[in-house]
């Protein structure tokens, strides 16, 4: 660091004293250097060589380095939205403008086109990392995608050889990514535990924690969504399932970005605005943003309540 002081004339004060104040100046300033953020809340860099950054073989952009240099700061949540919940969003100008002073991930399905009125980083969702992989090499992304999302759950859209051993998969997809260009986040489900860990008798996401998989997928990945929306009822759990998987995240890469999941119509008992917030309170310093879902109810979430966009406005709207 290149420390500079403003130097007193020779004349105006004994040399001990002028020694002394320099001393100590320069002691607050190197004391000053070596407290840092809990997080860094910069945009990743996709860990690869040999690529241009400017765009991908398979006909991507967005993964310049001026885009991620103007980004906003990083003193509001990024958020990880699908097209879905982020039309509905965006129909409140309040959540709009505070949106657009955001870093939002808009998540599209494969062949789906991004959203007209939000500025964001679009990203294709993949449940497979062979269809991930299939999707990039084959060049069918849209024109500007920044990222895949590679979601691995224990349900029939992941290959059960995948959901054995999603460390395996999620490796290969990274490859494919990076070599084009992309960048990768992973965002494992809390059930791949009754795969991985059949028979466990402890709260699943204990059981999550205990195959250290934050950690094996954090060490390939640019971006790892923490799947904690079933804890979000109790904040206390939900924060510590969220401190210990950003714990073993970022032992095992410190530059990954941490994102933790939350959803305002999960299956089981309705929740609150209040409930929601108060999750997001408690760990704002642990991570970098928040998948905030608003599923419908479908195949992929079979046992999902109603669609509730007004409680993720409600939240948006109380957020600094």
């Amino acid at each position: 660091m290149d420390i500079r002081q403003e130097q007193c004339p020779l004349d105006s004060r004994p040399r001990g004293a002028a020694l002394a104040v320099t001393l100590v100046a320069a002691l607050w300033v190197l004391a000053a250097c070596s407290a840092g953020p809990t997080r860094s809340h910069s945009s990743p860099q996709p860990r690869t060589s040999g690529t241009s950054g400017t765009s991908g073989t398979s006909g991507t952009s967005g993964t310049s380095g001026t885009s991620d240099a103007s980004a906003p700061p990083r003193s509001s949540p990024a958020w990880l939205l699908t097209r879905s919940a982020a039309s509905q969003l965006i129909a409140d100008p309040a959540v709009r403008a505070k949106l657009q002073g955001a870093l939002v991930y808009e998540i599209l399905r494969p062949r789906q086109q991004r959203l007209v009125g939000i500025t964001a980083k679009p990203v294709v969702t993949f449940a497979s990392a062979t269809a991930l992989e299939d999707a990039v090499t084959g060049g069918r992304l849209p024109a500007g995608t920044y990222g895949v999302l590679y979601d691995p759950e224990a349900w029939s859209f992941t290959p059960v050889a995948e959901q054995r051993d999603p460390v395996q998969a999620a490796t290969r997809a990274a490859a494919v990514a990076h070599a084009h260009g992309l960048r990768l986040i992973v965002a494992p489900a809390l059930n791949l535990t009754t795969v991985l860990a059949p028979g466990r008798q402890q709260p699943r996401w204990r059981a999550f924690l205990d195959l250290n998989l934050v950690a094996r997928l954090a060490a390939v990945a640019d971006i790892v969504e923490i799947q904690a929306q079933s804890l979000e009822r109790d904040t206390a759990a939900y924060t510590a399932f969220v401190r210990a998987a950003t714990s073993q995240a970022s032992a095992a890469n410190p530059r990954v970005i941490m994102l933790a999941g939350l959803s305002t119509n999960p299956p089981g008992a309705p929740v609150d605005g209040q409930q929601l917030t108060a999750a997001i309170r408690a760990t704002r310093s642990m991570v970098d943003g928040y998948w905030l879902n608003i599923p419908g109810q479908g195949p992929r979430c079979p046992t999902c309540n109603p669609p509730r966009p007004d409680i993720a406005i409600q939240i948006l709207q109380s957020l600094p």
